[in-house]
């Protein structure tokens, strides 16, 4: 019976079952026409109702903004004499996607950019949004919620959970005015990579070539395809960014190896090579133990009674040898050479470090 696999095996598993079910996917999925995204919209506006977590007095902009906002309600006050703990200074920020019209609702995000404590029970009062070119394309109001929260005690302790600072509003904001995006009597298309690559462009190219039955899409360069519109499709261009959408092809990607150091992730590309190289693996283990000894002085002396640590080093060496990782024509013989030598994920960014030092690891080494 052959012993349970480690982590490091479970994810060769995982991933060799990962490569031999390779498929194709649809362009839409790996690309996009130019002119149909998202624009990020941002606004400045104020969150009230807070319970006493609101933004400092000091916080001017905050004073300043609430005596404007009353000044063009009709109550005029003095900026300098507004005191109030229930109110916080917010950026509001949302996206809006392609061909969305008026009155379509958008979920906005609400973050404080003063000294308050929490959002939690807030409102965000009316809110401009605005694009790139300073126009205004949404408006957002409603309540603020933030999915935690943080209480503290008089002594100074506290607790909290996520972060109550930034909210969020669900259809909080209502489009006012479009992107105008018009698809009528179009000649061309671009449908640019997510992920530029001179081989995919080249194949999607084919692709669509070949479901049209003619050269109307040509690869320009590794992340754009132009596309020229067919006479059939001048009066419905909609019916063939659908049908391109549709079609299926096999990426192709670069050789890439990306470490997280932090959590111990590692992820390799399909691609990912190694030559036959040698790998000593092996361990030092350091343990310091501490006790605590009680000095007792002798009856009748001027001495005192006090704790010493004491202090106990081991220090347990493994025991390494030298392995010989073959050369890995596909990722699971890659995993699988590593998992021989019976190293942890962990060790495994260690080891990959090195062979790509030594110029046997034939990929690109993303650390992030």
């Amino acid at each position: 019976m052959r012993p349970p696999c480690g982590i490091a095996a479970v994810v060769g598993c995982l991933l060799m079952g990962l490569v031999h079910n390779a498929h194709s996917v649809r362009i839409k999925d790996v690309a996009r026409f130019m002119g149909a995204r998202s624009n990020a919209l941002v606004g400045y506006g104020l969150v009230i109702g807070l319970n006493g977590t609101g933004d400092n007095n000091k916080t001017q902009f905050t004073t300043s903004t609430l005596a404007n906002f009353l000044d063009r309600m009709g109550i005029h006050v003095d900026p300098d004499s507004v005191k109030v703990k229930n109110v916080a200074a917010v950026m509001v920020t949302a996206k809006l996607p392609p061909f969305a019209r008026n009155g379509t609702k958008l979920d906005v995000q609400v973050s404080s950019i003063g000294d308050a404590k929490s959002l939690e029970g807030g409102t965000l009062l009316m809110t401009t949004l605005q694009g790139p070119d300073g126009q205004v394309y949404a408006v957002a109001q409603g309540p603020v919620s933030t999915g935690g929260f943080s209480a503290s005690g008089a002594s100074g302790s506290s607790v909290q959970k996520n972060h109550p600072t930034v909210g969020f509003i669900s259809q909080g904001a209502v489009v006012e005015r479009e992107f105008s995006v018009s698809l009528e009597d179009l000649n061309r298309l671009d449908l640019v990579l997510n992920t530029p690559d001179f081989s995919t462009a080249d194949q999607t190219a084919r692709q669509i070539n070949l479901a049209l039955g003619g050269p109307y899409a040509r690869a320009v360069d590794g992340a754009t395809i132009q596309l020229d519109v067919p006479p059939s499709y001048r009066s419905d261009v909609v019916s063939l960014m659908s049908q391109v959408e549709a079609l299926e092809i096999r990426p192709d990607t670069a050789a890439k190896v990306v470490i997280n150091e932090r959590t111990g992730t590692i992820v390799l590309g399909e691609n990912v090579r190694i030559s036959p190289v040698a790998v000593a693996h092996g361990n030092l283990t350091v343990q310091i133990s501490e006790r605590p000894a009680v000095s007792q002085p002798l009856p009748f002396s001027q001495g005192r009674t006090v704790v010493t640590p004491q202090s106990t080093v081991q220090v347990q060496e493994g025991k390494g040898s030298i392995n010989v990782v073959g050369g890995g024509a596909t990722i699971g013989e890659v995993i699988k050479g590593l998992n021989a030598i019976g190293a942890t994920p962990r060790d495994i960014i260690t080891i990959l470090q090195a062979i790509k030092a030594a110029g046997a690891l034939h990929a690109e080494l993303e650390i992030i």
